[in-house]
């Protein structure tokens, strides 16, 4: 099969029809390459040869329409290691494909995916980091978490846990050696830019060469805040013990987001229900953590790009307080919620209902003179304009390569949200509109998160006018779930919601017990983040630090 651009006409033709995606004739377009066939929760999965992976994912991707790599996880059994490419549509994504890959159990090797997606780079490394699974190909093969020093991988089944591990020193380091990138470029300078320091947003390090005043690369160096969520979902109970992690992904307000993640992808791999009253309020609460998360974005990123500190921060973070409290009202916390439960809600709405609904109310009432002011400070002000237009520019093409999702892909033009275009909750009964901007650049990704408060404002008003007139008898809060969930053995699901970053995924892969044998997180801010290279290079540093706070990132969901 080639790589080369089909002809035009052909994109998004074959293994399409009316009712759906026709797998038999996706199977046939491989040909050879497929060897065998998956049924997933979500969807079809396709075993192919692990050195056709590049093969299969560009003819998918150019022939059947398939331009959204989501997740790649990888995972070890008995008898082999497998990695999955989760593949959507842009366009489509309730139209799902998984590719799986098999590799031998003594030397677990499959060709990358990079050639194909380029956001296959950062999930392919991940991969050889935690399972030792090697990509042939690919064009940056070490590990991305864990030190290179590190002996093992630590999600394989024989690792040993109490084995030694190795600390390079660095004292004896020269402190006047050379500091260009290489003896060809003399021009050059590597600057250090944290893991420590506030315009990176938490502990990120940007390994930085600048060719004079411009950025000539620059190499996001992760995994200082990991902290193995993953490896802990894993040894939690589905019902009881598993839900309390989301929270602690994305900890910027965003929690109940999360925790729908983790309750989609489970309700659905144990086939639950949740009742319509319940879907009401985790639309609303949902929606309250979106306008929370994007007002601290907002502030922040003020804060990054011209240091108004005294003015639009803390007017961000006045409007988040108010946010906070009506979550707390609800919850009973402030930022680690725990409100969730699989088939519902925790508890209903807080008594006397008449002061939560007016409390709600009065906040939404004023958000129109709140936001004018924001636009007054910020988008209309020459200095935030002259930072941050035609700054960072991310091409639509770009992005979908590296999988950006959220405000990242809707400021490049990309009109993709999930909770329209693979409908989940209580949306699709509600009035509200996607929000995109043409712009690709800093400036467009500010203006998406600004004009979704306003989009997220009426989806929480439609609700409080619902919840006040639902009938007292009829409020029911969660489903009769099973005490002790066992999904059945080899069960398994990819589910996302749109969390306030952009796609949150979970995959998760049952063995027949009360615990997942697999729990993979699909965080949209390790997708977004491997975006930066591209929007920085060419520009100068102050613009390298914008580009980085308009990705709105969280280290604690980047490293998980």
């Amino acid at each position: 099969m080639s790589l080369e651009e089909p002809e035009p006409g052909t994109r998004e033709q074959v293994g399409v029809t009316s009712d759906g995606l026709d797998h038999d004739a996706l199977a046939d377009l491989l040909g050879d390459h497929v060897i065998g066939r998956e049924s997933h929760v979500n969807a079809e999965g396709f075993v192919v040869r692990p050195e056709a992976v590049a093969d299969v994912l560009t003819t998918l991707k150019q022939r059947a329409g398939f331009d959204h790599l989501s997740c790649v996880t990888a995972q070890e059994y008995d008898d082999r290691f497998e990695s999955i490419y989760h593949l959507k549509k842009y366009a489509d994504p309730t139209q799902e494909l998984s590719v799986v890959v098999p590799a031998a159990k003594d030397d677990p090797r499959s060709q990358s995916g990079n050639a194909a997606f380029r956001t296959a780079d950062w999930h392919e490394r991940e991969a050889y980091d935690l399972l030792g699974i090697k990509y042939d190909d690919h064009p940056d093969p070490r590990r991305i978490l864990l030190p290179e020093t590190w002996q093992g991988h630590p999600l394989r089944l024989d690792y040993d846990v109490e084995q030694p591990q190795i600390a390079t020193l660095r004292e004896h380091a020269n402190p006047l050696q050379d500091d260009t990138r290489s003896e060809d470029d003399p021009d050059t300078m590597f600057l250090n830019i944290g893991p420590h320091h506030p315009a990176t947003h938490g502990v990120l390090h940007l390994k930085t060469t600048l060719d004079g005043e411009t950025v000539a690369d620059v190499d996001p160096d992760i995994g200082y805040l990991h902290r193995c969520e993953e490896q802990m979902c894993q040894q939690g109970t589905y019902r009881h013990q598993i839900m309390p992690y989301p929270d602690r992904w994305d900890y910027i307000s965003a929690g109940l987001l999360n925790e729908w993640a983790y309750a989609r992808a489970a309700e659905d791999l144990a086939d639950l229900e949740v009742p319509e009253y319940a879907q009401v309020i985790r639309t609303m609460s949902a929606e309250l953590c979106r306008m929370a998360a994007h007002f601290l974005a907002l502030g922040t990123f003020a804060l990054d790009v011209y240091g108004d500190f005294t003015a639009i921060f803390m007017y961000s973070t006045r409007d988040r307080e108010v946010v906070q409290n009506i979550l707390e009202d609800l919850t009973g916390q402030r930022l680690m919620f725990n409100y969730f439960r699989l088939g519902g809600v925790a508890w209903d709405l807080p008594e006397p209902r008449e002061e939560f609904f007016d409390k709600t109310r009065d906040f939404l009432d004023g958000l129109p003179a709140k936001l004018e002011e924001y636009h007054d400070m910020i988008s209309s002000n020459e200095i935030f304009q002259l930072r941050c237009v035609n700054t960072g520019v991310l091409e639509p093409d770009v992005a979908k390569s590296y999988g950006a999702t959220g405000p990242v892909a809707r400021g490049s033009g990309i009109d993709y949200d999930l909770r329209r275009d693979d409908p989940y909750g209580y949306y699709p009964e509600l009035d509200w509109d996607v929000v995109t901007e043409d712009g690709c650049d800093n400036y467009s990704r500010v203006l998406v998160r600004m004009k979704e408060v306003e989009e997220s404002a009426k989806i929480v008003e439609q609700c409080v006018d619902l919840l006040e007139d639902w009938p007292e008898e009829e409020r029911e809060i969660q489903s009769n779930v099973p005490r002790t969930l066992k999904p059945d053995v080899d069960r398994e699901i990819y589910r996302a919601v749109e969390a306030a970053k952009g796609e949150l995924g979970i995959y998760i892969r049952s063995d027949g017990t009360d615990k997942p044998a697999r729990f993979k997180i699909r965080s949209p801010c390790f997708s977004n983040l491997q975006t930066l290279p591209e929007m920085a290079e060419g520009e100068y540093i102050p613009d390298l630090v914008a580009s980085l706070g308009s990705l709105d990132i969280v280290l604690g969901e980047v490293d998980r």
